[in-house]
């Protein structure tokens, strides 16, 4: 949300932004359908493995600056703001407290990361997000980040017009 409100500033463009951007910046836990296909955690293509790479997050943002000329959206800004959006996704990940770690070099390397810090609690999959871990991660993930929150969506002045009067 609050990439799409700075990619732009306000108006109805904003909240179409930020809607955008808030789903892409899921777009790496796609991966969690492997599961379903029986790909294991551990896999490169399992879950927190290449779409939550720096590489995957280039190559989305590579894509959206194609997109964003067909658009006729500002293509470099576009694929900056979405680029980062989705690399952030994995750098977030590597502060959690649990999983296999996040492959944020991969093609390169297959090597999973934690961060030295372990801020934020690792969320349950699927139905056990429902679960009374599922609510706790929920409420600490809304402390963390309702700064973020707040900016994002509370409303901006418009700027005082100029008094050019002698």
């Amino acid at each position: 949300m609050v990439a799409g409100r700075t990619y732009v500033a306000r108006g109805a463009k904003a909240g179409k932004a930020m809607l955008v951007l808030s789903v892409l910046s899921m777009l790496p836990d796609a991966d969690v359908i492997g599961f379903k296909l029986g790909i294991p955690y551990g896999h490169p293509w399992g879950h927190r493995g290449a779409t939550h790479s720096l590489m995957f997050a280039l190559f989305v943002g590579l894509a959206s600056y194609l997109i964003a000329q067909r658009l006729k959206l500002p293509p470099l800004r576009t694929a900056l703001f979405v680029g980062i959006t989705v690399g952030t996704h994995g750098l977030l990940d590597a502060l959690t407290d649990g999983g296999l770690g996040v492959e944020l070099l991969w093609p390169f390397s297959t090597q999973r990361f934690f961060a030295p810090w372990h801020l934020i609690p690792v969320a349950p999959i699927g139905e056990e997000m429902f679960s009374a871990r599922g609510l706790y991660v929920v409420a600490v993930e809304a402390m963390m980040f309702a700064p973020l929150f707040i900016f994002a969506t509370f409303p901006r002045r418009k700027p005082a017009a100029l008094d050019r009067s002698p």
